[in-house]
């Protein structure tokens, strides 16, 4: 038994050739260069309370604290191990216990067994604040001359999160990892530490401290990310899956009645990730998706979008603020919360005049807009959308500014079905009406100049018919 040890298993613990020792012939058996001096020939050892200190050859050194370790092994070379310990890196803390079975009869050579249950708890920064917590079992094979390792019959649970599958992989330099896994269920709110905050986070408020200033996570840079020094291919389906609040049917692609596809790139080599997609939804939810993306659910039905954009960034923030790209746009059944826009005309052409009436009902919403918009730096710029109902066509243009939250947008409407006087309901069923929304979202200013647009119009018809005249008197033969 050993109790407070220190342990190290680095390239100054590795064995020592003699200088000038000859070299072993290619062609030979391994032997003690092969395999680092090392033999497994212990039927039974404890550890308790002690440190490993793990290094792979030109890697980074990983301290193992409190580690305690039961093994024993059998006349068969098979093992029992029983071992819990904690790492930290990063501000970041791996708790595990684990059990398992191994066949070492060809170690260090090859290694081969089956890890019956290991739980594991992972905390600390840019992490969620629950933490994530699991288990995971799994047979297991270790290649120690290639330094290569598979898993199989692989099982992960992470908080509500549940996922089988498959993964190989090599850690000698360069390091590679691949990992075919489906998924039951994947909550991905619960993995990250930018999750949206629940509804209910008001009433929990007044239970939450603010931990002190140097418990503070520092910001997050990728030169901490271990994929930094790795190869990784990640094949991942899952049955439903949970982001930003929306629920995914398929995570290749459906949601809801439409689907969606998001091919790109995601680049970690810099400090800071950057991003590049081609989007393509098709009859999308309008009001979850903003929900996700943390702006105001004012606007229902929904959206088809095919686009490219890019930009710095994961969070929600840095998409706001450090995106870019454009996109075609149609959008199909729109409401606007609290805004009808029939309404708004026919008030303010009652206040200007009770010559004519419109008596048609209202549509249901907006049938169809479509067009171009592009997003730079959190703001979107609608150049021209253009579509209506049976009795109303739009023309749409203005900037959305949604870093700020400030808008600027006009919609030129114009509604038809005007009855009464002649003149002015032919002016009111052909010419458009302004619609301008201004200002901050929380205090919307709006502007609808009904009476300026018919007087302009009329005094145009006006002096048009007086031109006219004056012609056709000019025209005439005098007396």
């Amino acid at each position: 038994m050993l109790k407070n040890a220190i342990i190290r298993a680095t390239s100054d613990s590795a064995v020592q050739k003699p200088q000038g020792a000859p070299i072993e012939p290619g062609d030979s058996e391994p032997g003690i260069a092969a395999s680092n001096g090392w033999t497994f020939n212990i039927s039974k050892l404890r550890i308790a309370d002690s440190l490993l200190i793990w290094q792979q050859p030109g890697g980074d050194e990983y301290n193992f604290r409190d580690l305690n370790l039961n093994l024993n092994q059998d006349d068969n070379r098979q093992a029992s191990v029983d071992l819990s310990t904690r790492v930290s890196r990063n501000q970041r803390n791996l708790s595990l216990n684990l059990k398992g079975q191994m066949n070492v009869a060809h170690y260090p050579h090859r290694i081969s067994g089956q890890l019956d249950e290991l739980e594991y708890t992972l905390d600390g920064a840019n992490l969620p604040p629950q933490s994530i917590k699991g288990t995971l079992s799994e047979q297991a094979q270790w290649d120690g001359d290639q330094q290569q390792f598979a898993l199989n019959k692989l099982q992960l649970t992470a908080n509500d999160s549940a996922l089988e599958g498959s993964a190989e992989g090599r850690l000698a330099l360069p390091q590679q990892l691949n990992l075919a896994l489906h998924a039951t269920s994947l909550n991905l709110d619960n993995l990250m530490a930018s999750a949206p905050v629940s509804d209910n986070s008001t009433t929990q408020q007044a239970n939450v401290m603010r931990t002190p200033v140097i418990a503070e996570p520092r910001a997050h840079n990728n030169a901490d990310s271990p994929l930094n020094s790795m190869d990784l291919q990640l094949t991942l389906d899952a049955d439903s899956s949970v982001w930003r609040g929306l629920t995914l049917n398929k995570l290749q692609g459906k949601f809801g009645d439409g689907h969606f596809s998001i091919p790109g790139s995601v680049d970690i080599r810099q400090s800071v990730t950057q991003v590049a997609f081609q989007p393509e939804l098709s009859s999308i939810a309008i009001a979850p998706l903003l929900k996700a993306l943390e702006l105001p659910a004012s606007l229902q039905g929904t959206v088809s979008l095919k686009g490219e954009i890019s930009g710095a960034g994961l969070s929600v923030a840095e998409v706001k603020q450090n995106w870019q790209g454009n996109a075609e746009l149609e959008a199909t059944n729109l409401q606007l919360a609290q805004l009808n826009l029939q309404q708004m005309v026919r008030r303010a052409v009652a206040r200007v005049s009770n010559r004519v009436s419109n008596d048609q009902p209202d549509d249901q919403g907006i049938e169809q807009l479509s067009g171009r918009i592009s997003l730079k730096q959190g703001n979107v710029t609608l150049p021209d959308l253009q579509g209506g109902s049976s009795r109303l066509a739009l023309q749409t243009h203005g900037n959305v500014d949604v870093v700020k939250q400030q808008l600027d947008v006009t919609i030129n409407m114009i509604l038809r079905g005007w009855q009464g006087d002649d003149r002015l309901a032919k002016v009111l069923n052909g010419q458009p009406i302004p619609l301008r929304m201004y200002g901050s979202w929380g205090n919307l200013k709006y502007s609808l100049p009904v009476d300026d647009v018919v007087r302009q119009q009329l005094q145009g018809e006006a002096k048009t018919r007086l031109n006219q005249w004056l012609d056709s008197q000019k025209s005439a033969p005098r007396q």
